[in-house]
């Protein structure tokens, strides 16, 4: 089976005369912004884009929750067997809940030794069966032997064992049955599928494509060709795909849709060019690989990742990705709740505060940058006098800025200012910790960020947080020169490529303590 995608709705000759009719009208309009720094996506591409804006469903997610619900099913089918049996309250019973515990983990972990939560496997149910019972079977084994080894055989029922095994076997056998229906359907559907964009033409990027073509556990849909040649060197359509545009304007294009991985089809001695693309790729939230079928000098096999027998070579992985972000989802919204528990009183205090002490609303409401360069509105308790806000943030404020109300003044040296933003935590928009979010015209000298620090939106590529790594390292407060914004950018982009759990526990706990420094703080 063929699970190589097209675009919904693709109509080969009416994509093609549209490709070229929209290239010949915007080729003149994308240079100049290409030139500015700023290129604009031409219509076509946005309509692809559109179409790939939802979310799809990770592989890894997906293969993990199917972890989840077999050990959850199958211990309950043995906890549901004991008790029809026996009618004893086995709840009360730790060591039998042990042992059930235990086999069922056992007989998880052998199914995955037996690669039975492959993507292949559970497309091809009747395939992978023999190795799905036999490991079921090898875990009833192991348990056998550790209860004889143990001398506790006679505490438990030969029938419940027997029983406990045979309706297990039935409900994977069914379970991986409809499982293999669905990942089909899926597949087709495009509800779990990794998006990639192919870079660059040609024939290295239709001989990619043909290699893909012909895995049969591909899950790769791919959704355009971005290449910087003009078409005498690099053709509109490549094996049926349209040549979207630029690698300037693929950088758009990955924030309008949702793409996975990019996937690079030039040769290993084109190094200068594939450096060139990095330098403006790196910066979005997603896998980039060099497609490495076609070259011949290998690696060691870890340098590697395959899409069936296609091998990539890893340059750039997404960060927090898959189970790393439901753990950090989770971690949020914990420690939310926690601080809004605690801090309740001193919300309210401020609010009455601003509000008895100056004209104008509580919340002060500001459009920042937040995950993949989208726009989000983040909440803050205003410091400011109505009349002399600034949401634009072009103006930093500065010591002794008039602007700020005495009370503002206080809640932004102690940070009581930035607590209305645990609201945009539990909305999905912020996390606790991560680079802070800057207004989207922030300045320093008449200079965007963005022009002072190369590279700076490699820092949207994870969601931005309440307190960060730069922030208790002192790094906060009023940006008045260079310096301060790239020694930021540098701090925000250590605690991307060194994140874990442990780094966001270390950071939320020292906040407190650093923010106790209000030197920088106005």
């Amino acid at each position: 089976m063929n699970h190589f995608h097209r675009p919904e709705n693709f109509d080969l000759e009416a994509v093609r005369r549209k490709v070229s009719e929209i290239q010949s009208r915007d080729r003149a309009a994308a240079t100049d912004d290409e030139n500015s720094g700023s290129p604009e996506l031409n219509s076509f591409a946005r309509r692809i884009a559109a179409q790939f804006r939802e979310t799809s469903y990770s592989p890894s997610m997906i293969l993990g929750q199917i972890r989840l619900l077999e050990f959850l099913v199958l211990f309950a089918i043995g906890l549901g067997v004991h008790t029809f049996y026996w009618g004893r309250d086995v709840l009360g019973s730790p060591v039998s809940l042990g042992v059930m515990a235990l086999g069922t983990a056992l007989a998880v972990l052998l199914l995955q030794i037996v690669d039975a939560y492959q993507v292949q496997s559970l497309r091809g149910p009747l395939r992978a069966l023999p190795r799905i019972l036999g490991a079921w079977a090898i875990s009833f084994a192991l348990m056998a032997l550790a209860l004889f080894l143990l001398k506790s055989g006679d505490q438990y029922s030969r029938l419940w064992f027997v029983t406990w095994f045979g309706v297990g076997a039935v409900y994977l056998i069914v379970e991986r049955k409809l499982l293999g229906d669905a990942f089909c359907r899926w597949g087709r559907n495009g509800i779990m599928e990794r998006r990639a964009v192919i870079i660059g033409g040609g024939d290295p990027a239709k001989n990619l494509i043909r290699a893909l073509e012909q895995q049969p556990d591909n899950d790769i849909r791919i959704c355009g060709i971005f290449d910087d040649r003009d078409d005498s060197r690099s053709p509109s359509m490549v094996a049926g795909y349209p040549k979207l545009g630029t690698i300037a304007e693929l950088v758009e294009f990955a924030r309008l849709a949702s793409i996975d991985m990019l996937i690079i089809s030039l040769p290993l001695s084109a190094e200068g060019r594939i450096l060139q693309m990095l330098r403006k790729l790196w910066v979005l939230p997603v896998d980039i690989r060099l497609a490495a079928h076609a070259n011949k000098l290998r690696f060691r096999p870890r340098s590697y990742s395959h899409v069936g027998a296609v091998p990539m070579l890893d340059i750039f992985d997404k960060p927090i990705r898959d189970w790393d972000s439901v753990a950090k989802r989770i971690f949020d919204i914990t420690f939310s709740l926690i601080a809004l528990a605690l801090l309740w009183p001193v919300m309210i205090g401020a609010a009455i505060a601003v509000k008895a002490t100056s004209k104008g609303p509580v919340f002060f409401i500001q459009k920042r940058h937040g995950f993949n360069n989208e726009i989000i509105n983040v909440f803050k308790f205003r410091s400011m006098y109505t009349d002399m806000g600034d949401p634009t943030a072009r103006k930093a404020v500065t010591k002794g800025d008039p602007r700020v109300t005495p009370v503002g003044r206080f809640i932004r040296k102690s940070s009581i200012d930035e607590l209305p933003q645990l609201f945009n935590v539990l909305r999905g928009e912020l996390s606790l910790v991560g680079p802070r979010p800057h207004a989207v015209l922030a300045q320093t000298h008449d200079r965007l960020f963005v022009d002072v620090v190369e590279g700076y939106f490699a820092r949207h590529r994870v969601k931005p947080g309440v307190t960060g790594w730069a922030q208790i390292n002192g790094w906060r407060g009023e940006v008045d020169n260079d310096d301060k914004i790239k020694f930021r950018t540098a701090y925000d982009l250590y605690y991307i490529e060194n994140w874990s759990l442990l780094f966001d526990l270390k950071i939320l706990f020292l906040t407190p303590i650093r923010l106790l420094n209000t030197e920088n703080a106005y």
